[in-house]
């Protein structure tokens, strides 16, 4: 009997611990709590019930109120197969299956006092000439619990077979020894395994949690994208010269990204990460030319020095209108990402650049980058005041201008992968 109570105080402890938890946890909704928290509690009223009356100490003075405690166990019982069923997921059937077993307990209550399902006699406990009706009720739980068992097997295999065999296991190991050998631990089995159903299910939770806030961030990473591109589409069709330097661009920033990382360079920032901002940022390069007016942007000659001035405004303008847009729908290194972009690509590696004047690595490696592909692009691409060189003499003149305009070590990459 000592080995039995230590049994029944573990139990009761876990049980109280799981509703705790349960209670307190906002992974689930209060429905499935509910089915929940009738599994756990209704698990320690029974074991502290059956544990009163099989513990071995009776005293008949103690009769009736022992016959209240066995006249709710066994109203209990039944219907806890339902709770664990709810709890396992399938709210509806334990719902339908719940009104099964309202007769039952309307059964016990009234045959209690007549001794037609259990009593309690000079010498303890006996079975009433009824006692068949409650094995019956209780019999038909079980099976219901383990049909149900299946179901949910077959819904979730895919994702954890495994632990529905292990609660079934569970189950059976404590019902047949309550069957054969009189041997209570039918409670504490199904009390274990709603702990492991518990856990399973809040790993299910977890993932379902995981895989939508995956999606939601997906959605908010394809309007970034859609905003950023209608931007850059918007900037196009006011800079008609420009017409496919935008798209070219990115895919001169990623090879250069790319080649870089394959060459251990920069590896301390060039990262997957890093190079999928560049690629998706790229087009943002000239956002700030929005500011500009169209008389300066779209003239059909080269600009004045005034003019040039006014059109060297669009970097520093640049960074203020992505802040603008992008604030408050992303996070900060993305923003900053995007603003470094849009405000430093004109700076100079010998510092002569705009509109800062940065020199070396005080510019973002990620304007670096971008202002290789906007000058090679623009060298290549006839424009209305001048005509397109030749490639290999493009190559040769950012080639020329490594560590004056350009990083070296990034026009090492670029030589290396421009025509790969």
């Amino acid at each position: 009997m000592d080995f039995y109570l230590s049994s029944i105080i573990l139990i009761e402890l876990l049980m109280a611990a799981m509703t705790i938890h349960v209670i307190r946890y906002s992974g689930f909704n209060n429905q499935q709590k509910g089915w929940y928290i009738g599994t756990f509690v209704t698990v320690m009223i029974c074991s502290a019930a059956e544990y009163a009356v099989h513990c071995g100490y009776y005293d008949p003075k103690f009769a009736t109120i022992l016959t209240i405690i066995t006249v709710i166990q066994f109203s209990l019982a039944p219907p806890l197969a339902v709770f664990f069923v709810g709890a396992l997921g399938l709210h509806k059937a334990s719902k339908r299956a719940l009104w099964f077993f309202i007769p039952h307990a309307i059964i016990e209550i009234v045959s209690a006092p007549f001794g037609w399902i259990f009593k309690f006699a000079e010498d303890g406990y006996h079975r009433g000439s009824l006692f068949s009706l409650y094995s019956a009720f209780y019999f038909v739980s079980l099976i219901f619990l383990m049909v149900s068992m299946v179901v949910v097997g077959r819904k979730f295999k895919h994702r954890d077979g495994v632990t529905i065999i292990m609660v079934v296991l569970i189950l059976i190991a404590g019902i047949l020894p309550v069957t054969f050998l009189n041997i209570h631990t039918a409670y504490i089995s199904i009390g274990m395994a709603a702990c492991l159903c518990y856990i399973y299910y809040n790993d299910l939770v977890q993932e379902d949690t995981k895989a939508e806030l995956i999606s939601k961030q997906q959605r908010i990473t394809d309007m970034q994208e859609h905003m950023i591109s209608g931007l850059a589409s918007v900037i196009e069709s006011r800079d008609t010269e420009t017409g496919e330097h935008v798209s070219r661009t990115r895919q001169y920033v990623k090879m250069i990204s790319e080649g870089a990382k394959k060459e251990g360079i920069y590896t301390n920032e060039i990262d997957d990460n890093f190079i999928s901002l560049m690629y998706t940022l790229a087009p943002m390069h000239d956002v700030g030319k929005i500011v500009v007016s169209d008389t300066i942007l779209k003239k059909p000659a080269r600009l004045t020095p005034e003019e040039y001035e006014e059109m060297k405004k669009h970097a520093s303008s640049g960074g203020v209108v992505v802040r603008q847009i992008l604030s408050g729908i992303t996070d900060e290194t993305y923003l900053k990402f995007a603003s470094d972009i849009a405000t430093y690509h004109h700076e100079r590696w010998d510092g002569s650049g705009y509109p800062e004047g940065l020199k070396g690595e005080e510019i973002p490696l990620c304007a670096r980058i971008m202002a290789i592909a906007d000058v090679y692009d623009a060298l290549i691409s006839k424009r209305c005041y001048k005509e397109a060189i030749p490639v290999d003499k493009a190559i040769e003149v950012i080639k020329e201008e490594s560590e004056t305009h350009f990083d070296p070590k990034l026009v090492d990459v670029f030589l290396k992968y421009v025509n790969s």
